[in-house]
């Protein structure tokens, strides 16, 4: 496991795959950290917010964010405060360098393709197995055998706690990783404790003009199976082992992001959902100054309650008593409406 530098005094070990994307994880939370400060600080300033919230970069500046090639070694272009900066994760400590467009052109730096084509929003894992084989396999397979649980099963479907949180169910359609349908129905349910949390975030964040949209929540341990097998190996961070169960399968997980309350639409982040790339880290240094700024009020909203972060996938958060709930493999259409 290489060593990475030191950066903001401390000296950063990740695996080589990783490292590149998050050697510099510590730009963006010094930024957050310094705007939670000043919002902190201004009288009657709501407590989610990470700071002032910062406008929506110019369309020349956007085409210029990204990850470049430069002599094999990956930078990254960012903005922040209106103004394009370059982060090299090639040197021994974090450094942020104003740039321009003209400066990159200079520089003969390569802009890398990064995340789903134009026009699309998922990006795609090719199977390394049929989706049917592992299917038959998946449901004639059993979950692991665990103690029992300290709390029993209770489902409830989030929208029918509140019928402003939006649902993109992702897996009940062919617009996922995979390409293929694993669910019947639209739906997401969580534990009662949980979805109650849910709920308190979503209501939190109205005042500031968010909802939740939900594209995930309780999987049944069949499903996660077959993410498994279907997944190639190099991709297997993106899923959860069946051998160990997931937090999906318990109802304590959940899949989200913020939805604009007056138009309705999806707000945009620093990577799409379920992206299996190292824009997916919680503190990916790259994007635009708003889109880390909509990041980090989602996870503001959901760590208030009760929530834990997945450094790995910025929409996946866990309950903090996850481990009361047992693994369940009920099917959508077998939980009682």
């Amino acid at each position: 496991m290489p060593t990475i530098g030191r950066t903001c005094g401390v000296t950063l070990g990740f695996r080589a795959r990783r490292a590149m994307h998050v050697a510099f994880a510590c730009v963006a939370l010094m930024s957050s950290a310094r705007g939670s400060a000043l919002a902190q600080t201004a009288a009657g300033v709501n407590p989610l917010l990470p700071g002032p919230k910062p406008p929506a970069a110019a369309s020349g500046l956007r085409a210029a964010v990204g990850e470049y090639d430069r002599n094999g070694a990956v930078v990254f272009v960012i903005e922040d405060s209106a103004r394009l900066f370059l982060v090299d994760t090639a040197k021994s400590s974090a450094s942020r360098a104003r740039t321009t467009a003209q400066a990159i052109a200079r520089a003969h730096l390569v802009k890398q393709t990064v995340g789903p084509a134009a026009g699309t929003n998922q990006l795609r894992v090719t199977p390394v197995r049929s989706v049917a084989d592992v299917r038959r396999e998946a449901m004639a397979a059993s979950p692991p055998v665990e103690k029992p649980p300290a709390k029993v099963s209770d489902l409830v479907e989030l929208v029918t706690l509140d019928k402003s949180i939006k649902l993109e169910i992702r897996y009940a359609t062919t617009n996922n990783f995979l390409g293929t349908k694993f669910y019947d129905e639209a739906r997401a349910f969580m534990q009662r404790a949980p979805a109650e949390a849910v709920v308190r975030a979503h209501r939190a964040l109205k005042p500031l003009g968010y909802g939740v949209l939900i594209h995930d929540a309780y999987r049944p341990w069949y499903v996660t199976k077959m993410f498994w097998d279907a997944t190639p190996v190099d991709k297997h961070w993106l899923v959860a082992n069946p051998a160990d169960g997931s937090k999906h399968n318990r109802g304590a997980a959940v899949d989200l992001t913020l939805y604009d309350l007056k138009s309705g639409r999806v707000i945009e982040m620093p990577s799409t959902y379920d992206e299996s790339t190292g824009r997916a880290y919680a503190n990916y240094p790259g994007g635009t100054a708003l889109q880390r700024w909509h990041r980090a009020l989602l996870r503001n909203a959901m760590v208030a309650q009760g929530f834990v972060i997945n450094p790995s996938e910025w929409w996946h958060f866990d309950y903090s008593s996850w481990q009361d709930y047992g693994i369940g493999n009920v099917a959508f259409d077998k939980i009682a409406r």
